[in-house]
């Protein structure tokens, strides 16, 4: 028997071969909807500043609804509200998938991306708090750079990073969904002023109902697509609605709907059977919506705000809020996520992966900076619309964000080049059958 111990286990794992093409395909679709999060992004930043500003302001607040249901909102409200509960339900059903049958149901996988969650925070969290401590009106805003962007983080990354090990694309993914369920965590504990007992309580009625019909008839909604559109889409307006009047942030019940939505079908004969599951099919089905429809709409609304010139400018990066707010995100991010992967590294006696090496895992740090669509929704609950410090925070999550890009960018371009050209070396020491002699180790 042999004595030698067993070797480490990898600290970020390549994962499954189905999971690498899984997580291959959904960051092609978050990269079309991270370049249209950035173009609306820009139409409204350049529409608010412009000398029709008056009207994109009057589109934004243009209120429509049924007032007797406290749904007479405006567009804003609205994008804000109601189209991100469709991105959250599409986190909710991507975190839930890697739970119940991808990666992050093995403790030993899971570990790493959510520690380095936790950290990506944790310590930006703090950053912010320190540097606005002493002011009570901006101290509420704690939370706006705890957020990365999935969408913009992906599209960046698939601009340059082409021969990036996949390890550290399904670590940022993981890492940005964990790290989005924790700031949708954080906005239904910590921004909830008051809470409407009876409606909340009502909301467990649509819940628990929308929760009987997806596993009943998993079968049915998965082959008939207008099933879903005409009988769980009123169910769940139903739970989003009265979630909205219980006072808890609305975006809860997207997370919520999607828990209850089942990963696998149902057992025959002792075993689930094979095929994509409803929470895969319904993926496939709603991303393209939250992607190409409500993230870069949302965007639009939120990200419009008038900036006033190269003096405004100044007054708006020179505030606490917006220093807080940067200083959290370009910095606090990659020292929050480096730290507790190092932690995680040193009291679980894990490696790192043999393809990477930590100045990657900095890379992928930086880009998780891009705090931009959830970081938004929580400058607006923190300070509403209309508060200076509101604008003043929308202005340093933009600009942070262009500067973790930058920054990411620049290391992990460089980094994607020396790849490109181990990858060529490979292809040259390949055999006479053609086959790299990397594969057939891996064989």
């Amino acid at each position: 028997m042999s004595t030698n111990p067993p070797s480490p286990r990898p600290l970020i794992g390549r994962g499954s071969y189905l999971e690498a093409l899984r997580i291959g395909e959904i960051l092609r679709k978050e990269t079309v909807g991270g370049t249209l999060l950035v173009i609306a992004a820009v139409i409204a930043l350049i529409w608010a500043n412009s000398p029709a500003s008056e009207s994109y302001f009057a589109l934004r607040d243009f209120k429509i609804g049924f007032e007797p249901w406290h749904l007479e909102l405006s567009l804003g409200a609205w994008a804000a509200d109601g189209l991100l509960a469709i991105f959250f339900f599409l986190v909710g059903l991507e975190l839930k998938r890697e739970i119940v049958a991808g990666d992050l149901r093995q403790i030993s996988k899971a570990i790493v991306p959510v520690a380095a969650a936790v950290g990506g925070v944790i310590v930006p969290a703090l950053i912010y708090a320190a540097i606005n401590w002493s002011n009570p009106d901006t101290i509420s805003g704690w939370a706006i750079p705890t957020a990365t962007d999935i969408a913009f983080a992906v599209a960046v990354l698939a601009v340059i990073g082409s021969h990036l090990p996949t390890p550290l694309r399904i670590f940022l993914l993981t890492l940005a969904v964990v790290d989005d369920l924790m700031a949708i965590t954080i906005i239904a504990f910590f921004y909830t002023e008051t809470i409407n007992t009876p409606a909340l309580l009502l909301t467990l009625i649509p819940l628990a109902l929308f929760a009987f019909l997806a596993r009943k008839y998993r079968g049915f909604f998965g082959m008939k697509p207008a099933a879903a559109w005409f009988i769980l889409l009123p169910i769940g307006f139903a739970a989003w609605a009265l979630l909205h009047a219980s006072g808890i942030h609305a975006t809860v019940a997207g997370v919520a709907l999607a828990f209850m939505i089942p990963v696998l079908h149902s057992a025959k004969h002792g075993r689930h059977t094979d095929g994509p599951g409803l929470a895969e099919i319904f993926e496939h089905r709603f991303r393209p919506l939250s992607a190409g429809f409500a993230v870069p709409l949302f965007a639009f609304f939120s990200a419009g705000v008038a900036i006033g010139g190269a003096e405004g400018l100044r007054s708006a990066l020179t505030d606490p809020v917006a220093i807080g707010i940067i200083a959290a995100l370009v910095l606090g991010k990659p020292i929050g996520i480096l730290a507790a992967t190092w932690l995680t590294a040193k009291f679980t006696k894990a490696t790192l992966d043999p393809e990477l090496k930590w100045v990657d895992l900095l890379g992928v740090s930086l880009l998780a900076g891009i705090g931009f669509t959830v970081s938004l929704l929580v400058a607006e609950l923190s300070f509403g619309l209309g508060n200076p410090s509101n604008d003043h925070a929308k202005v340093a999550i933009l600009a942070a964000s262009v500067l973790a890009a930058v920054l990411a960018s620049i290391l992990l371009g460089s980094r994607n080049r020396q790849y490109k050209k181990l990858l060529a070396a490979e292809a040259i020491d390949a055999d006479a059958d053609g086959v790299p002699d990397v594969y057939q180790q891996d064989d």
